[in-house]
């Protein structure tokens, strides 16, 4: 009885929002926009930063490193859509159903973030030293999880109609990008300097006698700075973690769930495997997913190799916090263009011309990459495509969703399920692109700390960076090109929508499905 008092009032708060509320405030859209940046610092400081912290500051063997990077997804592979599961089953609550996942996960991922970046001990075994950061990195990556797959989801819960959600997604993508330009930025800026003046040392050692085969490896100029290094991959965790928390108040105090046609805030019964099963056999969903997963490794395999690359294949390592800079600075003046197009010409055209720009830049930075300049304009190119990726996936989801609730619309409350699924895909890829980097590194015969590499790992380290990234983005933009959403459905699903809406809140009497 209770639960029908719930359903009865959601549906009259959904009938007032719908005639008194066409859209979503600003106030609203900024501060859901802010909530999504620790996501994107945190996730872009450990796709640039991490692989050469653990072995170059870690000085861990590439062997180890590449199970940390790759096994920490696979537990997100377990991770998130059990917790976009658990949040589906959550009932809502005086500050509602999302909220308090954002909230309560919020100081444990903090401490774990700080913790993954803290080096106990000056020389711990290889065993020891694997233990502790892949323990750190997956307790980071749960935590983590509990605040991001609940945050995707409330995209379907800010009020308004598509196009207002797809204006918070556009205020969202810009402010991520900032928040990856900011954390970019203030990391290199702190952690930068143990890798500037690696790269003096070694410019010293490049003119010693190359048959000397010793020299290649020394490392003893570095030695008296790696505890200031390490110290300084803390100081930096700790301030990416104010701002994590700033941002977690500001979503906290400025949004507030709002029901919306054919979605319910109240918890599901649905079994998890009852709930995956309709998600999987989503059509649209799968070739999005599909799609997104290959694009997303193939900008982050070379998002995740550009630290190494620029080092040890261009031989720009001292200015790599300012190809960063470039990176995402391209990128965040980008949003505002990509969000114009998608409204004139479409989704579905948008993200083929954004992505297709990624592929000329790649190549001129393979065939000219010691050229800083050149390096400089196509990184501006690549950032501008970067910012397509970070937008239109996301712009297209929630289409998806609203396709399925049209196509079923008596099962309801699976959004966090079609969210974490999706932010599952995007971290696997990170981890995959990164691991199997770095798994490719050892086997090519990378020594952490050398200041020079064999040729076969630079040869390495320039395929993992162009030929291997532009065959998955091509696979990728396969996958889209077969995604069956397109403007005109679009406009088909949203006059279901109200349509829908309407029945519902004339007749009262429709009750969400539940599956004991």
């Amino acid at each position: 009885m209770l639960n029908k008092i719930q359903e009865v009032v959601l549906k009259l708060t959904l009938l007032t929002l719908l005639q008194n509320s066409p859209g979503i405030p600003l106030s609203r859209k900024i501060s859901y926009a802010v909530g999504g940046m620790p996501y994107q610092m945190t996730s872009n400081i450990k796709g640039l930063f991490m692989q050469i912290f653990l072995l170059d500051v870690v000085q861990m063997g590439a062997f180890y490193a590449s199970l940390i990077l790759f096994l920490g997804r696979a537990w997100d592979a377990v991770t998130d859509p059990l917790v976009g599961y658990m949040v589906s089953r959550s009932r809502r609550t005086r500050f509602g159903k999302l909220i308090p996942w954002i909230v309560f996960s919020m100081p444990f991922g903090v401490f774990s973030y700080i913790m993954m970046w803290f080096t106990p001990q000056d020389n711990m075994s290889p065993g020891v030293s694997f233990l502790w950061f892949f323990t750190w990195t997956c307790l980071f990556d749960m935590f983590m999880s509990c605040y991001h797959v609940p945050f995707s989801s409330l995209n379907m819960f800010l009020g308004g109609d598509q196009k207002e959600r797809d204006s918070a997604t556009g205020y969202r993508m810009g402010f991520e990008i900032v928040a990856t330009l900011a954390g970019a930025t203030i990391q290199g800026q702190i952690v930068g300097v143990f890798h500037a003046r690696k790269v003096q040392a070694c410019s010293q050692l490049n003119h010693t006698d190359p048959s000397n085969t010793s020299s290649f490896n020394l490392s003893s100029p570095l030695t008296d700075s790696l505890q200031n290094t390490r110290s300084a991959y803390v100081l930096a965790a700790l301030v990416m973690s104010a701002l994590y928390l700033l941002c977690c108040l500001t979503i906290f105090l400025g949004v507030k769930e709002q029901p919306a046609p054919l979605s319910s805030l109240g918890g599901i019964r649905i079994p998890f495997l009852t709930g995956m099963k309709m998600v999987v056999r989503h059509s649209p969903y799968v070739r999005l997913v599909g799609a997104f997963l290959f694009s997303s490794l193939a900008f982050q395999m070379a998002q995740g190799n550009l630290a190494l690359f620029s080092t040890h294949a261009a031989g720009l390592g001292s200015y790599f916090q300012y190809l960063v800079l470039v990176l995402m600075t391209a990128a965040t003046l980008s949003v505002p263009v990509w969000q114009t197009l998608l409204g004139r010409i479409g989704k579905k055209t948008t993200v083929f011309i954004g992505l297709s720009i990624y592929i000329p830049a790649l190549v001129v930075i393979a065939v000219v990459p010691s050229s800083l300049p050149v390096f400089m304009v196509m990184g501006a190119i690549a950032g501008s495509s970067l910012a397509a990726l970070y937008l239109l996936p996301w712009s297209m989801l929630p289409d998806v969703v609203d396709d399925f609730k049209v196509k079923n619309p008596t099962c309801r409350g699976l959004e966090p399920i079609f969210y974490s699924c999706y932010v599952f895909f995007n971290k696997f890829g990170g981890g995959a692109a990164v691991g199997v980097s770095t798994l490719v590194l050892h086997f090519a015969g990378y020594e952490p700390g050398a200041c020079r590499q064999h040729q076969s790992v630079i040869w390495a380290l320039q395929a993992l960076f162009a030929p291997v990234p532009i065959a998955l983005l091509l696979l990728g933009m396969l996958l889209f090109y077969f995604y069956p959403i397109d403007e005109e459905r679009r406009r088909q699903i949203q006059m279901e929508l109200q349509k829908a809406a309407k029945e519902e809140n004339g007749g009262l009497g429709l009750v969400s499905a539940s599956f004991e």
